[in-house]
């Protein structure tokens, strides 16, 4: 349900986020793996109008299925309205006492601030067979009078089992204990992981429920190529493996304050930026810097309307790495 694609903070920051769960921090020394294969079945932009599009056609499209694998970077694939991923390891995740595994979204907002936080949820299930899925049970007692718009936030202190409720490089983590006993679920060879985007209406015909039969009421709707729950990794917290497998898929890159409303503040910790261009989601350039040929740059964007914007920036050894924000 939401449009971000790339949102990285100034800082790295160590406190987390506390609500009814612990979040995991990407940079964890208890993660010992993380998926190393992913497939995406996309969702719609917003499942209430399949006529919108974005790109060429009515499905989410931003990211490639890799972009979910490997270590939480920040580089994701958005699943659109009601789409789902599923996930797989090279040892299976096995259940130990505590957490076992961890999802990331790029949820974003300051998190030494506390809440309320932008965030979209996902429901998760697993399986011991790649057949047969089984959902931990998920809790929102989020209000449902009013539809959380687009771009605005919420509180996650009412939210349980639902990924997605931490913001940036926190993982929402899941034990597989809550699940023992499930007929035809071996919680000791979890082999798949599937993610479910919620989608967040809160009108009848469209609404997702938890399972106590409440709607859940996240950001929506956000009809950009980047709708959706934003998928950015899974950690295995425990397995039978005590390898840690890393993947490093995109440079490190800071966008900062996002949102704001004058100076935007780009910097990268590896190649020097060369050029960025900022344009609307309809391909509109309305502001671009050429040379700049150094690892940050300070860009004014108080000239331009409010509202979300994709940020193409161009590194010195020609790659290109997208990027987003938010002016309001």
């Amino acid at each position: 349900m939401r449009s971000i694609f790339l949102f990285l903070f100034l800082t790295l920051v160590t406190t987390p986020i506390m609500s009814q769960e612990n979040p995991i921090h990407k940079d964890s020394v208890n993660i010992k793996a993380w998926a190393t294969n992913c497939t995406v079945s996309r969702g719609l932009l917003n499942i209430a109008d399949p006529s919108i599009m974005d790109g060429g056609t009515n499905l989410a499209s931003y990211g490639v299925e890799e972009y979910a694998t490997g270590i939480a970077d920040n580089v994701i694939v958005s699943l659109g309205d009601a789409g789902s991923a599923i996930l797989t390891f090279d040892t299976p995740i096995s259940n130990k006492p505590g957490y076992d595994f961890a999802v990331f979204e790029n949820s974003f907002s300051d998190p030494t601030l506390g809440p309320p936080y932008f965030l979209e949820l996902a429901f998760v299930e697993v399986s011991s067979d790649g057949v047969n899925f089984f959902r931990f049970p998920a809790t929102s007692n989020t209000q449902t009078t009013t539809q959380i718009g687009p771009f605005q936030t919420m509180d996650n202190s009412g939210i349980n089992n639902l990924a997605g409720k931490f913001t940036l490089y926190y993982g929402t983590p899941f034990d597989l204990e809550e699940l023992d006993g499930t007929p035809g679920l071996d919680i000791n060879n979890i082999t798949h992981v599937k993610i479910i985007d919620v989608v967040g209406c809160i009108q009848n015909e469209y609404a997702t429920f938890d399972s106590l039969g409440n709607k859940i009421n996240d950001p929506w709707p956000s009809n950009f190529a980047s709708s959706g729950f934003d998928l950015d990794a899974v950690a295995v917290i425990e397995n039978d493996n005590a390898g840690i497998n890393i993947l490093n898929k995109k440079e490190a890159l800071f966008i900062y304050p996002n949102p704001t409303n004058n100076i935007l503040n780009i910097s990268s910790t590896k190649e020097q930026i060369k050029n960025i261009k900022i344009y609307t989601t309809m391909g509109q350039v309305v502001l671009s810097k050429e040379d700049i040929n150094n690892n940050s740059a300070m860009i004014d964007i108080s000239g331009i309307a409010n509202g979300f914007y994709i940020i193409d920036l161009e590194m010195i050894d020609g790659t290109t790495v997208r990027s987003s924000c938010i002016k309001r």
